[in-house]
């Protein structure tokens, strides 16, 4: 985080609204977009993000160091989000937003079957995923939003990659070029 934002999170901690609502405007489309990502709905994961917003502004004086404010909100934001599903226990629709989840689709079917293959994973494998492909975090920064080892990270990644390719039947070696980042073939 840059020196400026530091002074701005500083700012909002010591109440300043304006500050607070310069961060929000900074955080929102990423915060949008993980919120999506676990309940594949719009007016949700608009509930959802207005809840993390409201939670940050009541403890944000509970933040330690500002320049971990993106990581200390995202986490917040999964919190709400996985306790969201707790609460509506919904079954999810699929919706055509994959972002950076790559993997060759060639049409609704694919994507269909990459959907559900995702939404049956354990919240905690789909949480990396998540943060991983979705969000392009690198293993540490997830550590560090989950607050769990950087190598229970990567425990987690394999894992997950692992079931999604027992679910989508790829051909062994496969697998690994699945989620291989910045590869146009499989937007």
């Amino acid at each position: 985080m840059k020196e400026r934002d530091n002074e701005v999170v500083m700012l909002a901690k010591n109440g300043n609204h304006d500050a607070f609502q310069q961060l929000m405007r900074q955080e929102q489309e990423k915060l949008y977009k993980v919120a999506y990502s676990y309940v594949y709905n719009e007016d949700d994961a608009v509930e959802i993000v207005q809840e993390t917003f409201f939670k940050a502004y009541s403890s944000i004086g509970s933040l330690k160091e500002p320049a971990y404010f993106s990581t200390w909100i995202t986490r917040i934001l999964i919190n709400t989000a996985i306790s969201f599903l707790k609460n509506k226990k919904k079954s999810f629709v699929f919706s055509d937003w994959t972002g950076k989840i790559l993997i060759p689709l060639y049409g609704v079917e694919e994507k269909m079957d990459l959907s559900m293959a995702i939404k049956s994973l354990s919240i905690k494998d789909r949480t990396v995923i998540n943060l991983r492909f979705y969000m392009d975090y690198t293993n540490r920064e997830i550590a560090e939003i989950l607050n769990i080892p950087e190598g229970t990270v990567k425990a987690r990644v394999h894992r997950a990659l692992l079931k999604l390719k027992r679910k989508l039947c790829c051909k062994e070696g496969d697998y690994e070029q699945i989620f291989k980042q910045g590869d146009k073939r499989y937007l």
